[in-house]
């Protein structure tokens, strides 16, 4: 619901039409209605339906009489007759729309009995329109302040101001009748100006305060819906729902409204359906119903000796058995009627070519781990092998260069001897000669 100028603006705000709540389309208001006749033009010698629909807060709307013959068009802003003084409204709906919107809510066609238009209203009856406006919150808190004070077992959800400012009317709920004569007496005393009670039930107040259901939208009968028909837990029966309050009741604390939008079609659809309470009896025993589907038109039915054991049947199946049983025979077994049914699977991708498989990166990688894992196993063991033998030759030629650098340390030592023994021999032949 909503104009084009509800869109956002550059920076992610919302643009808005700067209308403050008087939307110039209709688009933002509730119950509206979308004027499809706007474009065509009326045949020759056909005078206008001087009859327009006006809105005033929230979802309160009413017919008026263009008595004047004002040019008037959605959006525009109009001082009404109201009693006393006047009323301020929007102009929501002209032209031969609003024949049709009378005859849909039961209105005699005749716009001679609808009260009149007095003018476009002007920027006086505008601001005093906006002034009371603003009142109306700090009004509503007062009020129920008084209302507790007194006692009263009564709700006040909302406050209208008229347009002139001369009468305020107050919206409440209330479970048993209420005596507030002492409360208008009050309220006028307060407020100083004249005080109209309406008592609303709990589906009208939900429409006129609005809010957001459950299933995310809008409530719908703030939106569109406008005839409120009495909801009964057999609906919810019927289609399976369970009895759970919390589930079912709305923000009015009433039944769903949208538990009849589809009631026609289960109860179509059921007619084809036995009893949920039919017994079958066969030859193995007697067979109560478990559960039901009322789409895919299958039943479950177990024996009474086998409570545990639910069989699958189709409705045609289940009507052969109780016409036979109407007839006083029995059916041989369930069994027999169930039809085996091949479940096929449907094989959704086939993989032709073998390259579209999430693990087609995988499989690689694992036999390569596993190719280097051995590789370094035995790259390991020749590693350790070869540092082995290294080992072994390093030890070796450290022992033979110890026998080397002994030997090397040996030999002058030995030199020296044999060259001094060879001194001595000499010395000892000279000394003979």
């Amino acid at each position: 619901m909503g104009c084009t100028s509800c869109s956002s603006g550059a920076d992610g705000q919302p643009k808005g039409c700067k209308n403050n709540g008087t939307c110039g389309t209709d688009g933002c208001n509730k119950l509206t209605v979308f004027d499809w006749l706007s474009n065509m033009t009326l045949p020759g010698n056909a005078t206008p339906f001087d009859g327009v629909e006006i809105r005033f807060k929230n979802g309160r709307k009413h017919f008026y009489k263009n008595a004047e013959n004002l040019s008037l068009s959605i959006g525009d802003i109009v001082a009404t007759e109201a009693s006393p003084g006047h009323d301020i409204g929007i102009v929501t709906l002209t032209g031969e729309l609003v024949r049709v919107q009378m005859k849909k809510k039961k209105l005699p066609p005749n716009t001679d009995e609808l009260p009149k238009i007095y003018r476009k209203a002007s920027q006086r009856d505008i601001d005093i329109w906006q002034k009371v406006r603003d009142r109306e919150a700090a009004v509503q808190k007062q009020s129920r302040e008084i209302a507790m004070r007194l006692g009263l077992k009564m709700k006040i959800s909302d406050v209208e101001f008229q347009g002139d400012a001369s009468k305020v009317i107050f919206y409440y709920t209330a479970e048993e009748r209420v005596d507030f004569r002492q409360l208008i007496k009050d309220f006028a005393r307060t407020f100083a100006t004249r005080i109209e009670m309406k008592q609303v039930g709990f589906r009208q107040e939900a429409a006129r305060l609005g809010g957001i259901g459950s299933c995310g939208r809008e409530l719908c009968c703030s939106t569109w819906l406008t005839d409120f028909r009495s909801v009964n837990t057999s609906a919810a029966r019927y289609q399976q729902l369970s009895l759970n309050p919390q589930k079912l009741a709305g923000q009015c604390g009433k039944l769903k409204c949208c538990l009849n939008y589809e009631l026609d079609t289960y109860l179509e659809a059921l007619e084809e359906f036995p009893k949920s309470d039919a017994k079958l009896n066969t030859e193995k025993g007697r067979a109560h119903c478990q559960k039901t589907d009322i789409f895919k038109g299958l039943m479950w039915f177990s024996y009474e000796s086998d409570p545990m054991n639910w069989l699958e049947m189709e409705v045609g199946k289940v009507n052969e058995i109780l016409a036979i049983n109407r007839k006083g025979n029995k059916a041989s077994s369930l069994e027999d009627y169930i039809e085996e049914k091949q479940i096929v699977v449907k094989e959704v991708f086939n993989n032709v070519v073998g390259q579209d498989s999430l693990t087609r990166f995988d499989q690689p990688k694992r036999r390569k781990k596993r190719r280097n894992n051995k590789s370094k196993a035995t790259v390991g063991a020749g590693a350790s092998k070869n540092g082995g033998n290294r080992n072994r030759k390093s030890n070796s030629s450290s022992k033979k260069s110890a026998t080397n650098n002994a030997n090397s340390a040996n030999k002058p030592t030995g030199n020296k001897n044999k060259s001094r023994n060879r001194n001595r021999n000499r010395n000892r032949n000279q000394d003979n000669a």
